[in-house]
């Protein structure tokens, strides 16, 4: 709290914003030092550095107004993505959502959005440090935006409103540093009284994405977000949030494109088949919505293994849901076969892929040769009681 009060002070904020991104350790150091040769007291300098330090960091997430918000390391690793944020937003819009509370809002990073968007907030933390950050970052919203300091309970809206509510249970230990991942019954505010308020009014959880399955509730939509190949989260959506007839989702976001498959249920998945000219890697919205029998359907294709998922077809099509590969040559998956079939193409640059196999790719490279001007990309999976090594090449991703 020390470094906070020093850090909102005009002279705090005024030296802040004059120093710009700091990136990298050496680069730390060397601006510690010239700030307390300038005469800075520590407190400043160390909340100040920081600050800079994390608003480099926050750029991937936040883009250009990373500049201009404050954080702390755990809340910024734990904050929504702005352009995934800003998708959350859109729903609460069309749903005809005007006020909304943040219950657990750390930093403010779907608050942001919310706001931006046109729909007033009331963002509620029960820690004091991340509440004052975040009502910094919502500053500029003026009474549109309101921060309070206090726990999720105590701040519910009454369901007759019509409001809406959000929630990001905190799923690391308290802290603002370093923090380690906690089990569902651990999180703040508590899963089993999230999802009774999800049951009574119009809601949003936000999860991992690796969440238990088997524990969601069953009458809300379950959507899987991944952002730039990487699934970011789960979000739950209930009463007016949630769509008619879908229960199961997956949304592609790439830049500034985006991508949604929807369901009733998860998807039957289709029989295996023999490697074709194609092979076709789901991407991991796509898996863990378990639509990959409907992603099959729409290519024509079949599962190579009814346990992994990869996807094999003849036809030349592809989609926003994989990562599509035509087939040059499968051998075994040792290294001598390997070598011969790289040397024969040339193929001195190679991506490794891995799926059903016990394998770590960077040892794994080390066994092989790469030399020629051509490049690849390596499947190592099982097919059946078989390990198998499939050479591919990329083909240009749809939409």
């Amino acid at each position: 709290m020390t470094e906070l009060r020093a850090l909102l002070t005009p002279e705090g904020l005024e030296l802040l914003d004059a120093l710009g991104p700091v990136d990298g350790v050496a680069d730390v150091a060397r601006t510690v030092s010239r700030l307390r040769a300038a005469g800075h007291s520590p407190d400043l300098v160390s909340a100040v550095v920081g600050q800079a330090h994390l608003r480099a960091k926050a750029k991937a997430k936040f883009g250009e107004f990373a500049a201009r918000m404050l954080f702390t390391r755990a809340g910024l690793e734990q904050a929504t993505r702005l352009g995934v944020a800003a998708r959350h937003a859109q729903r609460l819009r069309r749903a005809g959502i005007t006020r909304v509370a943040d219950l657990g809002c750390g930093i403010g990073g779907d608050a942001l959005a919310f706001a931006g968007a046109g729909v007033d907030v009331l963002g509620v933390d029960a820690d004091e440090v991340t509440a004052a950050i975040a009502a910094y970052n919502l500053a500029p919203f003026g009474d549109a935006a309101e921060v309070r300091h206090g726990v999720a309970q105590d701040h519910l809206p009454d369901p007759a409103d019509g409001q809406a509510v959000w929630m990001d249970p905190a799923r690391r230990t308290a802290g603002h540093g370093e923090t380690r991942r906690v089990s569902s019954d651990d999180y703040s505010p508590p899963l089993d009284w999230a999802f009774d308020v999800a049951a009574r009014q119009p809601t949003g959880i936000k999860l991992g994405p690796g969440h238990d399955r088997d524990a969601l509730p069953v009458d809300a939509e379950a959507q899987w977000v991944s952002a730039d190949g990487s699934v970011v989260e789960l979000v739950l959506w209930t009463g007016a949030l949630a769509r008619d007839g879908v229960r199961r989702a997956a949304l592609v976001i790439r830049g500034d494109r985006s991508h949604e498959l929807t369901a009733g249920a998860d998807a039957e998945d289709e029989p295996t088949r023999d490697l074709g000219a194609f092979l076709h890697e789901p991407d991991g919205s796509v898996i863990r919505a378990r639509l990959i029998g409907d992603v099959a359907r729409s290519l024509e294709a079949g599962m190579l293994d009814e346990r992994i998922a990869y996807l094999t077809s003849d036809t030349a099509l592809t989609s926003p849901f994989v990562q599509s590969f035509r087939v040059r040559d499968t051998m075994a998956a040792n290294p001598k076969a390997i070598n011969a079939v790289l040397r024969s193409h040339g193929i001195g640059t190679l991506e490794i892929k891995k799926r059903g196999m016990d394998i770590d790719p960077a040892a794994f490279r080390r066994k092989l040769t790469l030399r020629g001007d051509a490049s690849a990309t390596l499947f190592l999976t099982r097919v059946g009681d078989q390990r198998r090594a499939i050479l591919a090449d990329r083909v240009p991703a749809a939409g």
